[in-house]
């Protein structure tokens, strides 16, 4: 480029001299040191900080470390994962594997476009010194030859591990486990609360933090990165007598709700259910809104697709179902039933009816769909609310069984999913226990009530490796779907579960104390 000097001559104005060399740079793909030099030259020129920078500011060279080894390196790890991912490799990552033998310059050949992204991440740490007036020439220099440094060894082409070790891990063969639990991520925050984000983080059940504020944009460049995303990960796996991971859907929940994302989830967790069946995996249990009714119809469709899979799909909802009827004090002669009637609500409220438990409805046309699955004598104690009595055909029932709205909310004990709105919950008198039977919780509104878990059991102590909590439950602790999957392998079960098809509730809840799983019966306030 022996042009420049003459070029520098033409543009009077810095920054017009500066925009046509980074031009040239994008037009003739040129070296990655000409641009970096460029990006320094502007903001040397866009900057009085940087042109006043003092020699040394230890401030300033503690503040860039820990940019550096948190943000920073948590963002290179994502982007690189997602470099070698289907679309941006085959497109443009592939190019810097194009080298037959690597060497240090393998580490800058790469597309602008990734010269770019690159160049934005590493100068997080020192656009921050920079504003933060803490910047000096060495934190600047001794970053930047620090990043330069182990980019050039680590594509030097040797490792420092012996050829032995090579060698014997080559020979290994890849350990499948007999269990998989397929989750998805919840919240935005959620990510950082998976083993490859902040371990000390995922050891503790998931809550709003006041810093998640100050990482958003991180966060929203995690949500965006997920919605790319075509592969499903491995969160954590454990052993006891099985082998047991979980596998997690690149989805967030509001985007189960998106009539757009369906296809692309249901592709997921098929694509999932296939890998699972061509690795010989015993069991696959479907959690959250993977199994969500009007998604797949509780994992139905996929059988309906490949009538022949060898995996058992799991829902898990007769554990569900067990774990909610225990929860439920004895003594108890009524309870409420409010939320989305799903597959494990329509259940719980037959086994409660079967066993002579009142249960009162304040939907209408719910009631008439759980009235017309009971018998005569059974369907006495499904109890609608007197003022949802007009939307009952009144030749066809009985009016003393409609309980009018002030008894209704005058019950005790409320199962509760799905749809429970906050004003509902104002409503209910003092000291209701609120038992949840869908896989979210509710929101606690109430101080002077009291709020079980969602449907969950405690682990065996023998259960290894248990690092991370699932999801908002404590340590040690997994929700009735995770732990149906397991029994169902300890048990050499030969059956799926999924659509309407429903296990033994009582034998599955004897298997899941058996095998020394014990029933959770923490309760909290708002």
């Amino acid at each position: 480029m022996s042009h420049m000097p003459n070029l520098k001559q033409k543009w009077k104005n810095p920054f017009a001299y500066a925009a046509h060399l980074l031009a040239v740079v994008l037009l003739t793909e040129d070296d990655q040191i000409i641009l970096l030099g460029l990006l320094f030259y502007i903001g040397y020129l866009m900057s009085e900080q940087a042109q006043h920078m003092p020699m040394w500011r230890t401030d300033g060279i503690i503040i860039t470390a820990l940019i550096h080894i948190g943000p920073v390196e948590f963002l290179y790890y994502w982007l690189h994962r997602a470099l070698h991912d289907h679309f941006p490799y085959s497109r443009y990552h592939s190019h810097h594997h194009s080298s037959i033998v690597t060497e240090p310059n393998t580490a800058v050949i790469h597309p602008f476009v990734e010269v770019i992204a690159y160049a934005m991440l590493f100068f997080i740490p020192l656009v921050i010194t920079l504003f933060t007036g803490t910047a000096s020439v060495v934190s600047f220099g001794a970053y930047f030859t620090y990043i330069d440094f182990m980019n050039y060894m680590g594509h030097c082409n040797f490792e420092l591990n012996s050829d032995t070790l090579y060698e014997q891990s080559l020979e290994r063969k890849a350990e499948l486990p007999d269990v998989v639990h397929l989750t998805h991520l919840t919240t935005p925050e959620s990510i950082y609360h998976l083993r490859l984000g902040f371990s000390s983080l995922a050891s503790k059940p998931h809550t709003s933090k006041w810093y998640f504020w100050l990482m958003w944009p991180v966060t929203l460049w995690s949500f965006l990165v997920t919605d790319l995303w075509s592969h499903i990960c491995c969160r954590e796996k454990f052993v006891q007598q099985l082998k047991i991971q979980t596998w997690t859907i690149p989805r967030y929940s509001i985007q189960y709700f998106m009539q757009r994302q369906r296809d692309a989830i249901n592709k997921l967790i098929e694509e999932a259910i296939m890998e699972a069946d061509q690795k010989g995996i015993r069991v696959l249990s479907l959690g959250l809104l993977n199994q969500d009714e009007q998604l797949n119809r509780n994992g139905e469709l996929y059988l309906r697709r490949h009538p022949q899979l060898k995996v058992k799909v799991i829902d898990g909802s007769s554990l569900a179902v067990a774990v909610v009827l225990n929860s439920v004090p004895k003594g108890t002669s009524q309870v409420v039933l409010r939320g989305r009637l799903s597959k494990v609500a329509k259940n719980i409220a037959l086994a409660l009816c079967e066993g002579g438990i009142q249960v009162i409805m304040l939907d209408g046309e719910e009631y008439k769909r759980l009235e017309a699955r009971l018998s005569t004598e059974v369907a006495t104690n499904l109890v609608p609310s007197k003022s949802y009595a007009s939307k009952v055909q009144r030749g066809k029932e009985n009016p003393s069984l409609l309980l009018p709205r002030h008894l209704f909310y005058g019950l005790l004990i409320w199962l509760v999913g799905d749809g429970l709105t906050q004003d509902e919950q104002m409503k209910a008198p003092k000291g209701t226990l609120f038992i949840p039977y869908s896989q979210f919780p509710p929101r606690k509104v109430r101080k002077d009530c009291f709020y079980f878990n969602t449907p969950a059991i405690i682990t065996p102590k023998h259960l290894e490796n248990v690092y991370s909590c699932e999801n908002w439950l404590p340590r040690r602790v997994m929700s009735a779907w995770r732990i149906a999957g397991i029994l169902h392998a300890l048990e050499g079960w030969n059956e799926h579960e999924c659509g309407d098809m429903m296990l033994d509730t009582e034998r599955v809840w004897k298997a899941s104390l058996t095998h020394g799983f014990c029933p959770l019966t923490k309760i909290s306030v708002a």
